[in-house]
């Protein structure tokens, strides 16, 4: 009897341990958050205009969508540890795209139409202002 009593007082308080435990509240998150920039992503701000519309015009490309010029582009801002690019694009049949260009910290890029990120709920393809480009081309055709 003493032995089922003792087992009875060790539960009662193991469950009323448990349960102050399950009113702590979360532990706050960071306010200093450590982020990893590759060199191409810190090379992509450097770039001229024309390197970063051939940067860009690359992953597109390699998305295997279709990129004949680029016409625009421009920083958008962060989004989950990524840098977000947007770039205007003439395709194939020479009609004008918006694209949204995700590039991680291991290089690896991530390309969607502008159109479809509103409908996935991602932010909106805007570049900031001070960041936009365009192809460059202009410049070069000056200088030479």
């Amino acid at each position: 009897m003493t032995m089922r009593r003792t087992t009875l007082s060790l539960l009662a308080i193991a469950s009323l341990l448990g349960a102050c435990q399950q009113d702590a509240p979360a532990p706050a998150k960071p306010e200093n958050v450590i982020r990893v920039r590759s060199e191409g992503q810190k090379q992509l701000f450097a770039a001229t205009e024309l390197n970063r519309a051939i940067a860009l015009k690359r992953a597109i490309m390699e998305s295997g969508s279709s990129c004949k010029r680029v016409d625009s582009t421009g920083f958008v801002g962060i989004y989950k540890n990524m840098d977000y690019w947007t770039a205007s694009c003439v395709d194939s049949s020479d009609r004008a795209r918006e694209w949204a260009i995700f590039i991680g910290a291991d290089d690896s890029a991530q390309v969607r139409l502008c159109d479809d990120t509103k409908a996935v709920g991602l932010p909106a393809c805007t570049a900031k202002p001070g960041t936009e480009g365009g192809t460059g081309m202009a410049t070069k055709k000056r200088a030479g």
